[in-house]
This record gives structure tokens, C-alpha cells and sequence, in this order.
């Protein structure tokens, strides 16, 4: 998911917003029924993958059913999650090695994600005609050319998921790690309004407005 700047960009947000507003409005026990459920689908799928957790961890679909509790979880007001998550896997010689990458690769993806999630908060004003499409492409630039320094404002993320299995003598592992929605939010203002200054866009002073938070 992008900016939605063309016709099937703008559908597939639609049934993307409406999935959400589905999940969104079931009861905390139905999120976390689904939750359990597909987490033990998955975990058997990624056992039959080889992936496995460290000793000492929680078993994988106690992982994964935490992740997706957390991942089904929005804020009514923004339509923005809770939580974003970030994902990427690495091989190396040893565990340690391999995971220190993953983890660096999957804030990268994070800091993606956020510019994502808020790029779509756009779309969704520009679509309700709360914000006309001059102010709004203005923002999206600063939030897609920003990612950068998002990512250099994220501070302490958890990790959700973390598993590994042996690929050709080596450790391949998997890290999901997830932030704050409430702290992405800060991090993005703050990128855009950098970034809107250093282009000297006059719309930095409305930026908390055109965005909603």
C-alpha cells in the first residue's frame, strides 16, 4: 500500500479501510478469538517451514497470537493502529549476527510502514473533502520523502515475533518487531515538519492540523 494515487491504488485502500473497520468493531474477546485462531494456523505453517524459537521463548503460536492481538488493535478516532509493525529476516553465520540485521532491516520496513499508515490518514481527509489535493500531495511528499528521518526517530520497539531455522550451515532468523502507534504518529509529524521546512513549505504551520494528530 502506497499513496493511492490511482484508481486501483484508491481500491484496494477501500478494502483495505474496510477490513479494518470490520476488525475494528469486533468485541476485544472476537479480535482475540480470530487472533488465537489464525495464530495456530500459521505457527503449523511456519513449523512445517523448519522455523523454530530460541530456547527459553515462548512457543510460536503464543507469538504469534500476542502479535496479532496487538496487530487487530486501532484508534477509533484516527483509524490509525495502535501498533505498527516492522518485518525482515537475515542470514549469517551465527544467531546473534543474523538477528542484530534483521532487527536493523525491520525498522527500515517500519519507518516505511508509518509513512504508509499516514499517507493513508491523508487519502481517507482528501476523500471526505477534508483536505483539498494541493495541501494534501504538499504533505504526502514530506511524509513518502521523509522515511529517513522517521526511522532515525524511532526509539524503543518491541519484538513481537522472533524465530529462526538453519539454512546451508547458516542461521536464518525472522524478526517482527512493532512501535507505538502513538509514538509513530510523533515521530512522522516530526519528519514532515522538518522536512517541510527545509523546503520551505509554508503549510508546516498547519501540518498538526492536516494531519489530525
Amino acid at each position: 500500500m502506497v499513496a493511492f494515487c490511482n484508481a486501483q491504488d484508491a481500491k484496494d485502500y477501500k478494502e483495505f479501510i474496510k477490513e479494518r473497520n470490520a476488525i475494528a468493531k469486533l468485541t476485544k474477546e472476537a479480535r482475540n478469538e480470530k487472533a488465537s485462531k489464525d495464530a495456530k494456523k500459521e505457527a503449523k505453517n511456519l513449523a512445517k517451514e523448519g522455523w523454530k524459537v530460541a530456547p527459553g521463548s515462548l512457543p510460536l503460536d503464543k507469538q504469534l497470537d500476542k502479535l496479532y492481538q496487538m496487530q487487530y488493535e486501532f484508534d477509533m478516532e484516527t483509524g490509525f493502529p495502535k501498533f505498527v509493525k516492522g518485518q525482515a529476516t537475515s542470514i549469517g553465520g551465527n544467531y546473534d549476527a543474523a538477528k542484530m540485521q534483521a532487527v536493523a532491516l525491520a525498522k527500515t520496513e517500519l519507518a516505511g510502514n508509518i509513512a504508509t499508515e499516514v499517507a493513508a490518514v491523508i487519502e481517507n481527509k482528501v476523500a471526505n473533502k477534508q483536505l483539498d489535493n494541493g495541501d494534501a500531495t504538499s504533505v504526502t511528499e514530506s511524509v513518502m520523502g521523509g522515511v529517513q528521518k522517521i526511522k532515525e526517530k524511532i526509539g524503543q520497539t518491541i519484538i513481537g515475533l522472533e524465530m529462526f531455522r538453519e539454512k546451508n550451515g547458516k542461521k536464518e532468523v525472522s524478526i517482527t518487531i512493532l512501535y507505538s502507534g502513538e509514538m509513530a504518529r510523533a515521530a512522522a509529524k516530526k519528519a514532515i515538519q522538518e522536512d517541510m521546512e527545509s523546503r520551505g513549505d509554508k503549510l508546516v504551520e498547519k501540518a498538526n492540523e492536516l494531519l489530525g494528530f
